[in-house]
């Protein structure tokens, strides 16, 4: 029992649980405990700087401040309001038609912006609404805005897939391409529910008697439908990398922006822009940090070794391991952010993926699921909380209709867990290795 309670391993998790439970930052509890640590067991907390600067000194990582730029002016852009457009004129009309251009739209939006927070913002406020205008249950539009948000980080490109490869040191673009099918798999299970209950509660329809037909819809959307077009084609083609596509994707929506719709029309336009950005952008690089920091001691004092261990003690039949994985990463997502998820948990299921020979393209896209629907999970529930401040709902409204899409997300997960397929043949088909 002495050795335990002077072990390290030990010691790390629990400064980083307490603090945690306490509502304290999930960085601060992050870095706290990896300082405590290294100082206590003199670990050479001289690294610590090193370690803090490398951890953010990757030249994939800088994708995501590119495209949380990009996703940012393609919003300002009037790229989002045209292509909800879209959506509304090719399938509004029909039972729950609204609610599943939602589905639609959130989906394309995946393959603009990257984050689910920041697709609930672009879209909340003109889909929820919409919706309410045209008869929907107002908690029940929000619901469907907020769970089907959670998209954008599995539709590619995706800044969780960028951090996903970064520490499990697996190809992106084959990640990129891995998350397609899975994705579609998602929205069409999400589309299943939302259609039974337009059915049951008989929505229908738009309040919108004058909205454009679907060439005129499709020939002023048609710059924002280029765009995933643009992006994933020059990936894949071989003409650019995605950090370099990230910085295309802010130059299209710069050039769609002020020459092509003309809705970005001055330099406090752009400051607003940057200004979102760069707070955006540090909010996630301090996550980053302070989650490598912790990955880092946690692996010099055995933490990582231990945990792994423990599941395998458990059992060794794979399927167990990975239903419990699947709990322990839900669970993990109702309190905290995916990039925290990544950093801390990965590196423990890293040897589990060696063990069992699983692939870890698949694993990335299963985790990520897994991680899009925490980001709709109470008690931190990030999309909820941003659609609730759009809609101006509470919470415990929001969740009740959120509970059967989450149902048929996770439904999904369940399939793409049973059939890997799904996850490989895209980068098998592209000739793209992990």
């Amino acid at each position: 029992m002495e050795a335990l309670l002077h072990d390290p391993a030990l010691w790390a998790l629990l400064l980083f649980v307490i603090p945690l439970l306490l509502r304290v930052p999930i960085a601060v509890a992050l870095g706290g405990a990896a300082l405590a640590v290294a100082w206590n067991w003199d670990l050479g907390y001289e690294m610590l700087s090193y370690n803090f600067y490398a951890g953010v000194a990757k030249f994939p990582l800088l994708a995501i401040p590119f495209f949380i730029l990009a996703g940012i002016i393609m919003e300002k852009a009037g790229i989002a309001a045209r292509i909800v457009d879209l959506m509304k004129a090719l399938v509004g009309s029909m039972t729950g038609g609204l609610a599943i251009a939602t589905v639609a739209v959130a989906t394309f939006w995946g393959a603009v912006s990257g984050s689910g927070p920041a697709t609930v913002a672009a879209l909340g406020l003109i889909l929820i609404p919409g919706m309410a205008c045209a008869g929907y249950n107002k908690p029940f539009a929000t619901a469907v805005v907020s769970v089907t948000s959670g998209l954008a980080i599995v539709i590619p490109p995706s800044i969780a897939f960028i951090v996903y490869g970064g520490v499990a040191n697996v190809s992106v673009p084959a990640l990129f391409a891995a998350g397609f099918i899975p994705g579609i798999v998602v929205a069409l299970c999400i589309v299943t529910a939302v259609w039974i209950i337009s059915h049951k509660h008989g929505y229908r329809g738009t309040c919108e008697p004058d909205a454009p037909s679907v060439g005129k819809a499709f020939r002023r959307a048609f710059w924002g439908v280029m765009t995933p077009v643009i992006i994933l084609g020059g990936i894949y083609g071989g003409v650019f990398t995605p950090t370099e596509a990230a910085a295309v994707a802010v130059f299209y929506g710069l050039f769609v922006g002020v020459f092509i719709y003309r809705t970005i029309t001055s330099v406090s336009e752009l400051f607003e822009i940057f200004a979102s950005t760069v707070h955006g952008t540090a909010v996630v690089m301090i996550v980053v940090t302070c989650a490598g920091l912790f990955s880092w001691v946690g692996s010099t004092v055995g933490l990582i070794e231990k945990a792994s261990a423990v599941l395998l003690g458990i059992s060794q039949n794979q399927w167990i391991i990975l239903f419990m994985i699947n709990i322990i990463l839900l669970l993990a997502g109702m309190v905290l952010d995916a990039i925290s998820i990544y950093y801390v948990f990965l590196p423990i299921m890293l040897p589990l993926i060696k063990h069992f020979s699983w692939d870890p393209i698949w694993f990335g896209v299963m985790m990520t699921i897994n991680l899009a629907i925490g980001q709709v999970t109470p008690p931190v529930a990030v999309n909820l909380y941003v659609g609730a401040n759009i809609s101006g709902l509470t919470m415990e409204e929001i969740s009740k209709p959120a509970l059967p899409l989450i149902l048929a997300a996770l439904i999904a997960l369940a399939i793409v867990v049973a059939f890997p397929s799904l996850s490989t043949f895209m980068p098998a088909l592209l000739g793209l290795s992990g």
